[in-house]
Parts: structure tokens; sequence; C-alpha cells
């Protein structure tokens, strides 16, 4: 693109509103208005100069502000339906078609829309992760595109401006003295008394103080940049893990996100406070019934062995560990928390095999309700085969039995009874609460009793992202407090003809303590009266409205 060249002689590049030498305004726009826009010091920005290849219209998309704010509001509004149903982690079930019928069980069309939308674990899914990949491009794109032309202006800005420059300003003076030189020697004094760094030349000065707050904005995007850097990073396998192991009593599994380990449930244990030892509480409980005083899992911790040979399964013991609220087994970089427990869950059943007309037992057989096996032998001739097995009996559907979910919550079972006297067998379905026979059958299944166990819920979780996340939050808060608590302020003071003095100040925020500040210059060295435009327009308007 053609430079612009000023009236100064200066070229300036393409897109500039005010000359980078002079300060004159360099489109009609700016020379039409009565103050001109400082805020990037009206230098140009790439994404108001370049707009023909592909490159530079990608730049501008996410170089604009409404873009920025758009994807902003996508990822609050995609955040906030994460949470309107439980995520992935906290749905007690293991397999995938498991965690589909629990959201469509419980929360139905909804729940189905839900999951198949990929919502149930929002922050995995690869549109999430792209929405944030995307916010992360637009604030280093957006930054880029102000923060370098800021900086190459205020670092080449010229001490003395042309008049148009200064006239455009909101603090203007323009006026007489007695001693142009005294003056203008008197308000360099003052001016560095105030702290500012003042630059003279050829009869002008230019004061300026704050300047790093203008690098605020810039230095919280880079904090929040790192920020969505670690949050990316948790979708790097090894960076970040949080997942949820629920394990029986007696059970050994492999725990989820590290692997070699495994995880053994010794014994889980609920302790309540008691009246007789516990006086403190007796109130409470008499009010509430019972009080929890510790949740606790008594694990054993495996990892493979070295040296391990392909097929081979042999662990080697780690430690044992209590596991509590606020006490974690930590291990190799890991947490394992207690967070949650189920009690009194059914283990195995024992069901009796007799004979009908002589109510006599031709057996005994017990079903593991985990690993139930096909056939249970009683004796010569005599068997009992499981057909089908429904670990959560929830009624019949289209002339079939349902199960809603994989735990054994209500067991209920199709046999096959076979007897030498019935070669054949003889079918009956049997639940807890109802039994149901396909025709009158010389043979029954009876319960005789059950066994339960106890399951904890545990929570595993690594994150390497902790100190990254620390890191961008500690730079995201510099940058709110170094914009937010200082402010750039600049005062241009320029002999005229004569003894005449022009004066000009600006401010990115608080007008009121520059003028103060100008006003303590203006009476040390005897400047000419100024005024603030803005405040003159707005009176000015509302005089009108007044007269109106």
């Amino acid at each position: 693109m053609s430079k612009i060249t000023c009236q100064c002689g200066h070229d300036n590049p393409f897109g500039t509103v005010l000359c980078e030498r002079c300060g004159r305004p360099q489109t009609e726009e700016a020379k039409k208005s009565k103050l001109i826009d400082m805020r990037y010091e009206g230098s140009a920005r790439r994404s108001q100069t370049y707009k023909r290849t592909v490159i530079d219209k990608i730049w501008n998309f996410f170089s604009s502000v409404k873009i920025g704010v758009a994807i902003i509001i996508a990822v609050l509004a995609t955040s906030a339906i994460g949470t309107l149903f439980p995520q992935k982690l906290f749905v007690p079930a293991t397999t995938e078609a498991d965690i589909f019928a629990y959201y469509e069980k419980h929360y139905g069309i909804a729940g189905t829309l839900y999951y198949k939308l990929g919502f149930y674990d929002m922050y995995n899914s690869w549109w999430f992760i792209t929405l944030i990949g995307m916010l992360g491009i637009s604030i280093i794109i957006a930054s880029v595109d102000r923060v370098v032309p800021l900086y190459k202006s205020l670092k080449k800005q010229r001490t003395k401006r042309h008049v148009s420059f200064m006239r455009r300003q909101r603090i203007y003076g323009l006026g007489t003295v007695e001693d142009s030189d005294m003056s203008m020697a008197k308000a360099e004094e003052k001016l560095k008394a105030l702290r500012y760094k003042v630059k003279t030349e050829d009869g002008a000065i230019l004061a300026e103080k704050g300047r790093f707050s203008r690098w605020g904005p810039y230095v919280n995007h880079t904090g929040l940049i790192i920020f969505l850097f670690a949050v990316l990073l948790r979708g790097i396998p090894g960076f970040y893990v949080d997942e949820a192991l629920w394990l029986r009593e007696g059970e050994t599994r492999a725990i989820p996100g590290a692997p070699g380990y495994y995880l053994k449930n010794n014994e889980f244990i609920l302790d309540t406070y008691s009246k007789e030892n516990d006086a403190v509480f007796s109130q409470a409980i008499d009010r509430v019934g019972t009080i929890v005083s510790n949740y606790q899992s008594d694990v054993t911790l495996y990892k493979d062995a070295e040296g391990e040979l392909p097929g081979q399964s042999e662990l080697e013991l780690v430690k044992d560990y209590s596991i509590v609220v606020n006490k974690p087994l930590n291990f190799d970089g890991f947490s394992v928390f207690q967070m949650d427990y189920r009690l009194g869950e059914l283990k195995s059943m024992t069901f009796q095999l007799i004979e009908k007309a002589s109510d006599a037992s031709l057996g005994e057989f017990t079903v593991d309700l985990i690993n139930p096996e096909t056939v249970y032998q009683l004796g010569e001739g005599t068997y009992v085969e499981l057909k089908d097995f429904y670990p959560d009996y929830d009624g019949f559907e289209d002339g079939k039995p349902k199960t809603k979910s994989p735990l054994p919550n209500n067991p209920a079972f199709i046999f096959k009874m076979v007897t030498p006297e019935k070669p054949d067998g003889e079918m009956s379905f049997v639940a807890i609460r109802e039994t149901v026979e396909t025709e009158k059958n010389d043979y029954k299944a009876t319960f005789l009793s059950a066994e339960t166990r106890d399951v904890t819920g545990l929570v595993i979780r690594k994150d390497k992202t902790l100190y990254i996340l620390l890191l961008g939050g500690i730079i995201f808060m510099i940058g709110v407090a170094q914009g937010s608590y200082w402010n750039h302020r600049r005062i241009w003071i320029q002999k005229g003809e004569g003894d005449e003095i022009v004066l000009a100040g600006h401010t990115n925020k608080n007008w009121f303590s520059l003028k103060k500040e100008l006003d303590k210059v203006k009476d040390y060295a005897s400047l000419p009266l100024y005024e603030d435009r803005q405040d003159a327009e707005s009176n000015s308007n509302a005089a009108k409205g007044d007269n109106s």
C-alpha cells in the first residue's frame, strides 16, 4: 500500500490517522473531528491496512473485538450448559453404553440430546477445545495488532507537535505570558518535581509519566494466553488426569489414567458419632439421627513388576494406605481422594433348588452378581443353567425383562432347571419379589440368603498444568493492577509567536488528576488558562437543552 506523506514531509504507513512526526491529522474524519482519537496514537494497525490475501482476512477476523466478545459469550454459554446435568466424571457407570443409558433414564430426551452433543464430557470435547483455541488466537492477534503500532508510536513520539495536534486535544490552552522563557523554565522545573519524565526540544516541552500503564491490558492478555495454554495442555495425555473409580471391597482394579498401577479395596469404613462417647453431638444426633465422623478406605497400591514379560500379571506391592477425606493417597504425581461410597451393595445371592411336590431340596447354589457363572452343578444329572441376568431389573418392556443399569441393585434371573426327571429342563424367571413361570413347573429356585459389601468412590487426579495456571493468573492480575491503578499522562507546552504559549494534555483515564497536576504547573509557571473541551461541550449542550 502507498505511504501517506504529511505536509511536514514525513512518510507515514498507509492507515495512519495522525502523522508520526508532527501529529497533523491525515484522514478526512480526523480533520473534521474536534477531538482526535488517541487510543493507539493514531498509528496504522495491520487489520486496517492489509485486506487482500486470505491471511489478511483471517487476521482481520480474529483482530475484531466483536469476534472476541462473541467467542467469550460462546465459551460462557457452553460452560453454563455443561452444568445442567452431571459431567461424565460423576456418573456411576463405566462403559459408554452405560453412561448413555444413565442420561436417557434420568433426564429423558434432554439427557439423550445432552449426551449426543457431547456436553456430558464437555471440557474434553473437541468443539470446546476448539473454542478455547479460537479465543487464544483472537487474544494473540488482537493484542499484536494493537500493541506493536502503539509501542512504535510511543517510542518515536516527538517533543514538538503541530498546532493542529495540540488544538484537537481534550485539554487545550493558548495565551500570552509576560516572559515565555521564564515560564517554560519554571514549567520544566515543576513537572520534574511532580515526577514527570521531561524532554525539551526547540522551545517545546513533553512531560510524560505512567507510560507503563498502557501495557497493562497486554500484560493482562499475556496472562490469559498462558492460562488458556495450560487449559489446552490438559487435553494432552500425561498432563492432566481427573478420573473416577468405584471399587468394591476385596476388588482389585487398574487405576484409570495411571498406567501400570492397581488398587485393591481391603475395606470401606464408615464411622459415626455416638451419644454415649460424643456427648457434644447428642442433641444433633437426636435431631438428625446419624452423624458421620469418618469416611475411610483401607487400600493396597500395586504396580507392574519390573522386568515383567508380556503375558505375565505379577504385581509388586507399593504400600498399604488408609484414604480419608482430605488425606489422599499420593504416588508418582497422582492423588487418590475419597469422594463417595455405597453401602450394602449385593455381592452374591444363594438359591435352593426344590422339588415342589415333596418340598425336598436338591442342593444350593450361589450366584456371584459381578461375574456370574453359566452352569451350577447340584448333583448327578441335576444342574441349574443361568440363561440371562438383569442386574438392575426394571420391569418388562414388550414382554421382555429389562435392566436400567449394570449395578446389582435389584437382580433378576432366568434359570433353566435340569433334573433326571426333566432332562429338557424347566424355565423360570426369578426376581427378589417376583417369580414368573412360562408353564406349571415341578421344580423351583428359592432365595436363601444374600451377601453384601460396601463400595468406595474414589477420584484420581494429576495436574502438571497447575503451576502454569498459577503463573498465568499472577501475570493476569499484574496486568489488571497495572492498567487499573496507574494511568499514562502527557503534557505538551510549546512557545508560539512572541510570548505566546500553547499547552495541551492527555491521559488514558483519570482526567481529574491530570488537571489537578496541570493546575499546579500553571500556577507555578504562570501559564495561560486552559479548558477541558469535553466538559465545555457538555455544558454547552446542556445550556442549549435548557433554553429549548
